[in-house]
């Protein structure tokens, strides 16, 4: 199971890295531009971003949830976790891709 938690940790940490590339850019755009769009998209980034903080803290940090992360989530539970992470993190890099290009 700590094979699941280690790719569900690095997945996030990821999504973390990638978000704030975007949220730099867009950041920037936003500055120049002043786009009620770019606005939305640096708005959903940051949210996005907190959400994978927080998830990070709690599956590696928070001393009492990450010991119950690795000790008591069933291994189906986790399957599904990694799952919505890592179809997460491709997302997010396919926007990151298109941000950049």
């Amino acid at each position: 199971m700590s094979i699941l938690i280690d790719a569900a940790r690095i997945a996030v940490g990821l999504n973390v890295v990638l978000l704030a590339v975007v949220m730099a850019v867009w950041g920037r755009n936003y500055r120049k531009l002043r786009s009620k769009h770019t606005l939305g998209m640096l708005v959903f980034a940051t949210l996005l971003l907190l959400e994978n903080a927080f998830a990070f803290y709690f599956y590696s940090i928070d001393p009492t949830l990450s010991f119950w992360f690795d000790t008591q989530v069933p291994d189906v539970a986790w399957r599904v976790m990694l799952l919505f992470h890592v179809l997460e993190l491709l997302a997010i890099a396919v926007v990151t891709w298109t941000t950049l290009d």
